[in-house]
């Protein structure tokens, strides 16, 4: 069994989504498939069928939280021996050697990824090229748009 990388507050956003799904989005659903049953005739009935379809996502993504949280290997980036290293969790500043662009990227899980909050998965070609260089290098990205060459700057473990 291969475990996932995620960082606590990864961790704790599954753990969030697992309750509410658990708590509150399955039991509504219940109630609306015994609503929709009660109406009578369930081969013409949409109002079934939708909640049916619901309750199967909402069965399918319980499961699926489950197994990754099970499998979660959670690291606190905190609690990494802080040698300057680029690794999981860290937060790294970079410039682009040719724009001179600055831009600023947290490593994380791939169901944390979202580039809108600066988080990029470990799996990104970005990442790739980041893991195991320190402050002063220079890696080179292999992105869908060409090479690019970004200067580490900065790693920080938050």
């Amino acid at each position: 069994m291969s475990t996932t990388p995620l960082t606590v507050r990864g961790a704790e956003l599954l753990k969030e989504e697992l309750t509410r799904l658990k708590h509150k989005e399955r039991p509504a659903v219940i109630t609306a498939i015994a609503e929709a049953r009660a109406q009578g005739d369930l081969s013409e009935n949409a109002e079934y069928d939708a909640a049916k379809e619901r309750q199967g996502f909402i069965e399918g993504r319980i499961a699926e939280l489950e197994s990754k949280l099970a499998q979660a290997q959670i690291i606190d980036p905190s609690q990494i021996e802080k040698d300057g290293r680029v690794v999981f969790g860290t937060t790294v500043d970079l410039a682009d050697i040719e724009s001179d662009q600055r831009m600023s990227y947290q490593i994380v899980g791939e169901d944390e990824a979202d580039l809108k909050e600066n988080k990029i998965s470990i799996s990104s070609p970005i990442a790739r090229a980041l893991i195991g260089k320190s402050v002063g290098d220079v890696a080179v990205v292999h992105a869908p748009g060409g090479a690019r060459q970004v200067e580490i700057l900065d790693v920080r473990y938050l």
